[in-house]
């Protein structure tokens, strides 16, 4: 039997699997992994923006291997300095007042966990969610999950309600310019509250990521929460995919939308740990400390997963990935726009830094078009190139969400073997 045989006899069917011949990854450095059959290629998705810094980076796997050796696990039942040491740092960065800190072991815990706090501070469960959203596989985070073939059922232990203004370039506001935009997802915020009992709270990605890479204009959120605080309902920032400077012009998603402060509550995963399991949620101590009754994390907090998230940030920090990110993303983008232009199965290219979405459509109409989306997947995985799709109504977006790292060299090769692919589709 294979291994995709084997896969297949005991995994289950919604497991998804890229590719029509899956590929087993063995090993990787810096922006690059091998397969089981020795085919290099250059990782333009990072295990879905996790490995967001490099591959076997050095100063990560050291901590790791020198932390593993002294001890691995204790729980959150017990002093843990190097769970204390990140949340120190982590609650500095967050630009949360009087901030307190929980590690959970994944971004749908850490959604989980927001919602948990948000739903017991304000003694609601009615929770605001933005359309396209993705917030994690748990029975809760489906349940605000605005993305039809990420929400496998109806049944919820939250009334749910969805809002406007997670997607800009499609919807009954598109044609609006910025400014009208908001104006209009706001009016339909607030006619919205107005028919509501009190909700808990708003949960909103700042860029939408498995929905494709779509984002409002500037300052939504900032005006989604002026009209929130007069009706108490907290801001949730979703930090998951948009946290640690993977947009290149903010550390978080949310300063994009800074101008009535910083969030609520903010959650967090994926690129802290480089491919480490760690999640974790940021709030004020007012909310944070609200529940009245005891609770742990037998696996949130590891002393590994936090030495690895310990050396991942200050290695971000000494060297600027997020002015990397910035730099490399924004000449990326500008090359994915030029060697696109011109081409009809291409709606749009856009985004931030290094989260960059390419939509694709049936040419000559604004059709999503998946089977486009698959045909270049594997066009680029020939080519030596590993990218993701997503999108709203079909999975139609290339997403492309390389390792902060990324130099300009290997972004004109991605962007050339892309330009390749999209050519044979």
């Amino acid at each position: 039997m294979t291994l995709h045989d084997r896969h297949r006899a005991v995994i289950p069917d919604w497991a998804a699997l890229y590719y029509r011949r899956p590929i087993e990854l063995t090993h990787g450095e810096g922006r690059h992994v091998w397969d089981a059959d020795g085919n290099r290629y250059l990782d333009f998705f990072g295990g879905i923006l996790t490995t967001m810094t490099a591959h076997a980076l050095p100063e990560v796997t050291k901590a790791v291997a020198e932390q593993a050796g002294r001890i691995i696990h204790s729980s959150t039942l017990y002093l843990n300095r190097p769970m204390i040491e990140l949340a120190e740092r982590v609650a500095a960065l967050s630009g949360i007042p009087d901030a307190r800190v929980f590690f959970t072991t994944s971004g749908t815990e850490a959604n989980d966990t927001a919602l948990l706090l948000a739903t017991a501070y304000r003694r609601s469960n009615q929770v605001l969610a933005m359309r396209n959203s993705y917030h994690g596989r748990s029975f809760s985070a489906v349940s605000i999950t605005g993305n039809r073939a990420w929400s496998p059922t109806s049944l919820s232990p939250l009334q749910t309600l969805y809002v406007h203004g997670g997607v800009r370039g499609r919807g009954p506001y598109a044609h609006l310019s910025d400014e009208r935009f908001i104006e209009a997802c706001v009016a339909d915020l607030e006619d919205l509250l107005g028919h509501t009992r009190e909700a808990a709270a708003l949960i909103a990605e700042p860029v939408q990521g498995v929905g494709g890479f779509t984002s409002p204009p500037d300052g939504l959120f900032a005006a989604f929460r002026e009209v929130l605080s007069r009706h108490g309902v907290l801001w949730i920032s979703d930090e998951v995919q948009t946290g640690w400077g993977r947009t290149g012009d903010h550390f978080w998603g949310w300063q994009a939308h800074d101008g009535n402060g910083p969030p609520d509550i903010l959650t967090f995963a994926k690129g802290i740990g480089n491919g480490m399991s760690i999640g974790g949620v940021v709030a004020p101590a007012a909310i944070m400390n609200c529940l009245d009754a005891n609770s742990i994390s037998t696996f949130g907090g590891s002393p590994v997963t936090m030495a690895a998230g310990l050396a991942n940030l200050t290695y971000l920090l000494e060297h600027d990935l997020q002015g990397n990110a910035r730099r490399v993303g924004g000449l990326l983008i500008e090359r994915l726009r030029a060697i696109t232009a011109g081409t009809p199965v291409v709606r749009e290219v856009r985004g931030r830094g290094l989260m960059i979405g390419v939509e694709l459509v049936v040419p000559g109409t604004d059709e999503a078009n998946p089977e486009a989306a698959s045909a270049v997947l594997e066009a680029a995985r020939a080519g030596g190139l590993l990218i993701g799709k997503g999108g709203g109504h079909d999975t139609s977006v290339l997403r492309i969400a390389p390792p902060l790292t990324l130099t300009v060299a290997e972004a004109e090769e991605g962007a050339s073997i892309l330009e390749e692919a999209l050519r044979e589709v």
